[in-house]
């Protein structure tokens, strides 16, 4: 899992009929010291998360998973909401 910013909402009124009411979430991949990593992404919201939030979410085959027994055709699913992140050394240091 990694993590990420949400920095908005998708609004989509024609789509796969196993994605009716789910909401979408535009994310915001963030690197180790939660700078932006990548391009922005859409993704299915399985928590309940918002606009602002710090999310972690995963990718693949394993982003249908929070969703089972649907088969939800996804390959980015946010599956928690980030309260706190506590890192004791500097993740950004090879020498460790």
């Amino acid at each position: 899992m990694r993590l990420a910013k949400v920095i908005g909402t998708l609004v989509a009124t024609i789509k796969d009929p196993e994605l009716q009411g789910a909401k979408l979430l535009v994310i915001q991949p963030l690197d180790g010291q939660h700078r932006p990593s990548g391009k922005p992404m859409v993704s299915i919201d399985a928590v309940g998360a918002g606009v602002g939030e710090l999310v972690f979410w995963c990718r693949g085959k394993e982003s249908s998973f929070p969703f089972s027994p649907r088969e939800v055709p996804t390959d980015c699913t946010i599956t928690g909401i980030v309260d706190r992140v506590n890192v004791e050394y500097d993740i950004g240091s090879r020498n460790r």
